[in-house]
């Protein structure tokens, strides 16, 4: 899938825009690029891109604001967010705004190409799978093998990270998983348990009827998260 999608690159960095076009051309990619969050507006009117590389830092809107309105409008894309800023409090603020994976600038290319692929492959429709990879969840149900969460009023959108960590919860449930083994799970060793905190209150408010009294998905104090399953 990966080879034929179509990637759609905001930056306002000209130069930085046609290096990564170039490349990621040359690595089989449709690519089309916008200098800014109001020409990325204008491009979406007409294409439909299977990922969005976004910077960060962008004059008019900053890629923050617009992932956070784009998850809104366009759930299902997945968003890799660029900026200079590599602080785990600056990846924290791309997680919360509902971006599926986060780069820091300077970044070697094939890094990028290696990370829109798995984010593609994530997003990608996957077979059928048999009912023991299914898990209920009160009234929505998750099966880890596709990443796919199922309400009474049909799919749960999940970003990558959220299906990962929901994913690594049901195949181990009632067992804590700490939030080191977490991290590490989802890649995300630099931005550390808060970054681990942040995924697991954005998988609550979808899981929960109630994120504040979880009935599934529950902190263990001082151990990390476990899953507890039920109709």
């Amino acid at each position: 899938m990966s080879d034929a999608a179509h990637i759609l690159v905001v930056d306002d960095d000209a130069r930085l825009r046609a290096l990564l076009s170039r490349y990621l051309s040359g690595e089989g990619f449709r690519v089309t690029t916008a200098g800014s969050a109001a020409d990325a507006r204008d491009q979406l009117r007409a294409v439909q891109p299977d990922l969005l590389v976004l910077d960060v830092t962008m004059p008019d809107e900053t890629g923050l604001e617009f992932t956070a309105t784009l998850r809104q409008e366009r759930a299902g894309t997945p968003i890799l967010l660029l900026t200079a800023r590599g602080a785990p409090e600056d990846r924290i603020a791309g997680f919360e705004a509902g971006a599926d994976d986060y780069l820091g600038k300077p970044f070697d290319p094939r890094e990028l190409v290696l990370r829109i692929r798995a984010m593609l492959r994530r997003a990608a429709p996957p077979p059928l799978a048999p009912a023991s990879t299914r898990m209920r969840l009160g009234e929505t149900a998750f099966d880890w093998e596709r990443g796919e969460l199922v309400g009474p009023e049909g799919p749960i959108y999940l970003t990558g990270a959220e299906a990962a960590l929901l994913g690594a919860l049901a195949q181990r449930p009632n067992e804590v998983l700490s939030r080191e083994e977490i991290a590490a799970i989802l890649g995300m060793d630099e931005a550390g348990e808060r970054a681990v905190d942040v995924q697991v209150t954005r998988l609550r408010r979808k899981l929960e009827a109630d994120p504040r009294e979880p009935r599934f998905l529950h902190t263990v104090r001082g151990r990390g998260y476990v899953l507890k399953p039920g109709g």
